[in-house]
């Protein structure tokens, strides 16, 4: 892999984590903030439409913005750009802050700090992502991916129960303030770390001999020269249209269904989320098979095994599908863990951001279009009948993965035509 033989850092791990652990703390303030902010929208305005447009503002600079904020992340130093996207995602929770303390608050002012922050973590996630591959040696990859997986499941139990408290106890800008001060936890060690990022042919000016227009075309290209990834992208992006829906579908499955409640439709979020806890926990135990793409077409089937249980349970055995979401969720991390390891190790290190971005984007925009296609259509099949789509395809296709040559491979046939660029130590 291209970055086997970069050097890492010495004491990478103690680097590593001491950032982790400060974007651990930053991770939950904004889990705080979504919470916070969506329960708002629904008790001031009971609007599902409401609801539905913070969705979107906030998913938009993820689809659009993402190849550009690569490109950018790959021109750019990557440590400042990670503390820039914390101080302004912060600041925008600052407005908030003010405007909720004067009584000032409207919906739109909500939309726009929810945009703010998406364009702020798109940089940010890009940034980090791009320099996990020069912080951490390619063999630790897949555990260190297990990790994060681990810790966005806890954050995402963790973080409602503990806004609905505070919010009983606090008024919402004193919520809201938590976030500021978390972000600072995320920002410090930033502060005083290093991150060692490509080095970049320049002009004798010093300047990029390429444009930012440019450099997003290359990292287009780069994926398309890449058979292996066009395939693995292509099987995930497959696999997202037809599992997101799932997740929206759910209430309607527990309620229509198995004729439940809330409690129960609670119960298989929750479960879910517990699963991917337990999931992460085991990958970055265990490490997954030598060969990334083996453990996450293991993972795949898995998911597909879930779902399929989920949606052929009967509605008298409201526990088989208690013990199909178990699954999905524990088999999770076991597909997306390894998926993010093959990026970060097979990609150039100059590639990082912008092949990232180009994926981020695409993987994002599967959500509004499954949505878009589900709702309707499970309409007329029924909502039992998508899952068992939606599980048996995800299992055919991960056990097809098996017997695709350009997938099995894909860690082995990306584009040699350039080699990688030689690394500084770093640009503090």
């Amino acid at each position: 892999m291209d970055n086997i033989n970069q050097p890492i850092p010495q004491r990478w791990a103690v680097k590593y984590y001491t950032i982790f652990a400060g974007q651990a703390v930053s991770l939950f303030g904004s889990g705080l903030v979504q919470f916070a902010l969506v329960w708002h929208l629904t008790q001031k305005t009971g609007s599902a439409t409401v609801l539905a447009m913070a969705t979107l503002v906030a998913m938009l600079p993820q689809v659009i913005l993402g190849p550009l904020v690569g490109a950018l992340v790959d021109r750019w130093n990557r440590r400042m750009i990670m503390i820039v996207a914390d101080v302004g995602i912060a600041a925008s929770t600052a407005v908030l802050v003010y405007l909720f303390y004067t009584g000032q608050i409207e919906v739109w002012h909500i939309y726009l700090v929810m945009f703010v922050r998406s364009v702020g973590d798109v940089f940010h996630h890009s940034a980090l992502g791009a320099s996990t591959v020069l912080l951490v040696p390619s063999d630790q990859l897949t555990r260190v991916s297990g990790i994060n997986q681990t810790l966005r499941a806890a954050i995402n139990i963790v973080s409602p129960p503990t806004g609905a408290l505070l919010l009983g106890i606090m008024p919402m800008q004193s919520v809201l303030f938590i976030d500021i001060v978390t972000a600072l936890f995320g920002v410090l060690p930033l502060l005083f770390l290093s991150i060692p990022q490509p080095v970049r042919e320049l002009t004798e000016e010093g300047k990029h001999k390429t444009s930012v227009w440019e450099d997003m075309k290359e990292g287009i290209q780069y994926i398309r020269s890449w058979p292996g990834l066009m395939a693995v992208i292509a099987l995930a992006l497959a696999c997202n249209f037809l599992l997101t829906p799932t997740g929206s579908l759910m209430p309607l499955l527990v309620t229509k269904h198995f004729g439940l409640g809330a409690l129960e439709f609670g119960l298989m979020d929750s479960i879910w989320a517990f699963g991917m806890v337990i999931g992460g926990i085991l990958l970055s135990v265990w490490g997954g098979f030598k060969k990334n793409i083996i453990t996450a077409m293991v993972g795949i089937i898995g998911i597909g095994v879930g779902i399929t249980i989920v949606g052929f349970a009967p509605a008298n055995m409201f526990w088989l599908a208690v013990v199909g979401m178990t699954i999905s969720g524990i088999t999770n991390p076991i597909v997306n863990g390894p998926l993010g390891a093959i990026l970060q190790a097979s990609v150039k290190p100059e590639m990082q951001g912008r092949v990232m971005g180009v994926v981020m984007s695409l993987a994002t925009i599967m959500t509004p279009l499954s949505l878009a296609f589900a709702g309707p259509v499970s309409d007329v099949i029924g909502i039992r009948t998508w899952y068992w789509v939606a599980g048996i395809a995800t299992l055919l296709m991960g056990i097809g993965g098996f017997f695709t040559p350009i997938i099995m491979n894909v860690e082995q046939n990306r584009n040699e035509s350039s080699p990688p660029l030689p690394l500084q130590a770093s640009t503090d």
